[in-house]
């Protein structure tokens, strides 16, 4: 009989151990956060100007290559690049959801994927954009 109490013990001291390991690692939030640092080049062409926009903002990159910090978005990143003598770029760069949203949702119940999907900590852009300028005819 005492060995058993001493078990059940032991596991209820665990519990609220455990509770909080499974609460912490689902949060995206937590591990990533809301910002996104993405480096951006235009090919051979050194010097171009670049403005990154998405829903949650307008960052710049004043001359490429070169980097800058985005707000993570559901919404795709719009780039636009430009040089003196070349023709200007623009690109749309998808958003992911990453896989770690979805073990939020499991761990950390419909409100911390809620808040993660809403802060934009659930979305993740490539690390690297590459754009290419074209000489002006």
């Amino acid at each position: 009989m005492q060995f058993s109490k001493n078990i059940v013990k032991q596991v209820m001291m665990l519990i609220p151990a455990s509770v909080f390991a499974v609460l912490a690692t689902g949060c995206a939030s937590i591990v990533n956060g809301q910002n996104q640092p993405v480096s951006v080049s235009t090919g051979q062409v050194q010097g171009a100007t670049c403005a990154l926009q998405n829903n949650k903002g307008k960052w710049f990159v004043p001359s490429t290559p070169g980097s800058v910090t985005v707000q993570r978005s559901y919404q795709d990143l719009t780039v636009d690049c430009q040089k003196k003598g070349y023709a200007p770029a623009d690109q749309k760069v998808a958003s992911k959801t990453k896989g770690m949203a979805f073990g939020n949702l499991v761990f950390g119940g419909v409100i911390g994927a809620g808040v993660d999907m809403a802060d934009g900590a659930a979305y993740d852009y490539p690390n690297e954009i590459n754009l290419n300028l074209n000489k002006k005819a």
